[in-house]
């Protein structure tokens, strides 16, 4: 479909009026004092008072009609394969479906579900770059994907991991998955990444599928990659006191996801809080998987870690987005002047016990999504998946 083809943002000037609430993705200031944002070309030129600003001669208007609005959520762990499609779950429509939950950038762990995956080092490398350049083009539901992420394997040497930096290939997916999973030879395929400039994660806990390998905090520690994917266990946790130990002394984010062990995710949060690392913690549904796909999963961690983890709801926000955004290095996350229009409008669920937003998150309420737009360009408006928003936004002028 046309808007499934990365075409590029909007054209002209949006201004998007009347929002009840702004949450900024920035832990520095997570709450906005606005009620106004001004998007040219796709990207936000201002953001305040609709007094203060020139809200005149707008292509398109928005009238948000006392919605909230956050950053469009981010995805940090995910494993997509070709099109919208999972053959884990024989599933079509998946990633559209989470766009539906408020998702507008998804970072690949590796396309690890694809029947047949190649695990010799050509076989590696083709993939990891015709993920990357096929989903660079592909855009369902105007989804930003970030892909091509290789798995590692024993067989392979460093030249090629400068042959694929070379190609464009700037992650690799999560080291376990393959044949390689003793702490020397992860820190020797970390090594090699990283001094390509490619971001490096590890799986962390017990195997996932048959296949990949327990990866211990001793294996973590040894091989300090830039993010811990999902240190709650995907799905088995390690030992609590190794998630505490990997907290205190290990380099990478704290990756927490929507399919892993609850337990050990309270544990992680109640640690990092406790270290004061919240800027560490990113979120990530490590989805599609064998428990499915969860359109709502990182709207569902939100809440989660908000009303069972203590995390200030305007917080876990910012752990799906703006965090998320810094330690991948995405053009993305923020509500700021520069960053693009991906923003996604959202309140409390019509009937909930919350009196705002914010309150209703902190009670467990997932919130209900009222329109979500990427570069500036409308995506979807009430979300098909979410339970109704108590406000939703209009456009009233285009």
């Amino acid at each position: 479909m046309a808007h499934d083809v990365a075409a590029g943002p909007a054209k002209g000037k949006l201004v998007i009026r009347n929002l009840g609430l702004v949450l900024s993705g920035d832990l520095n200031q997570p709450i906005l004092d606005a009620d106004t944002i001004i998007a040219a070309d796709g990207r936000i030129t201002a953001i305040g008072r609709a007094a203060d600003l020139d809200c005149e001669r707008a292509d398109s208007i928005i009238d948000a009609q006392g919605s909230p609005v956050a950053p469009g959520l981010i995805d940090s762990h995910c494993h997509p394969v070709f099109g919208d499609w999972t053959p884990r779950q024989g599933q079509m429509g998946w990633i559209d479906s989470c766009v539906n939950g408020g998702v507008t950038t998804f970072v690949s762990a590796g396309e690890v579900h694809l029947p047949g995956r190649p695990k010799d080092p050509i076989g590696v490398k083709a993939l990891a770059i015709t993920a990357q350049r096929t989903f660079a083009n592909f855009r369902p539901t105007g989804a930003k994907i970030h892909a091509g992420a290789p798995i590692a394997e024993t067989s392979m040497v460093e030249e090629d991991y400068a042959e694929m930096a070379r190609a464009g290939v700037k992650m690799i997916g999560e080291i376990g998955l393959g044949t390689v999973n003793t702490g020397p030879e992860a820190k020797k395929h970390v090594d090699w990444a990283r001094k390509y400039g490619m971001e490096t994660i590890i799986h962390t806990g017990g195997p996932s599928i048959a296949g990949s390998s327990l990866i211990s905090e001793d294996i973590v520690l040894e091989a300090q990659p830039d993010v811990i994917s999902h240190i709650n266990g995907g799905h088995t946790s390690i030992r609590f006191s190794g998630i505490c130990r990997l907290c205190e002394q290990a380099r990478g984010a704290i990756e927490i996801v929507h399919n892993g062990n609850e337990r050990a995710a309270l544990e992680a949060i109640k640690t990092a809080t406790e270290l004061n690392l919240t800027y560490k913690v990113i979120l990530g549904t490590d989805a599609p998987a064998g428990s499915g796909v969860q359109p709502l999963g990182i709207l569902r961690m939100i809440a989660f870690l908000s009303s069972l983890g203590d995390v200030p709801p305007e917080v876990a926000f910012c752990m799906a987005t703006g965090n998320t955004a810094r330690v991948r290095k995405l053009d993305a996350g923020f509500i700021a002047v520069g960053m693009p229009a991906d923003l996604v409008f959202l309140d409390k669920p019509q009937h909930s016990a919350g009196k705002h937003l914010l309150d209703a998150v902190s009670l467990g309420d997932i919130p209900g999504i009222g329109m979500v737009v990427i570069d500036g360009i409308i995506r979807t408006g009430r979300s098909r998946n979410t339970p109704p928003s108590h406000t939703a936004p209009v456009l009233v002028g285009h």
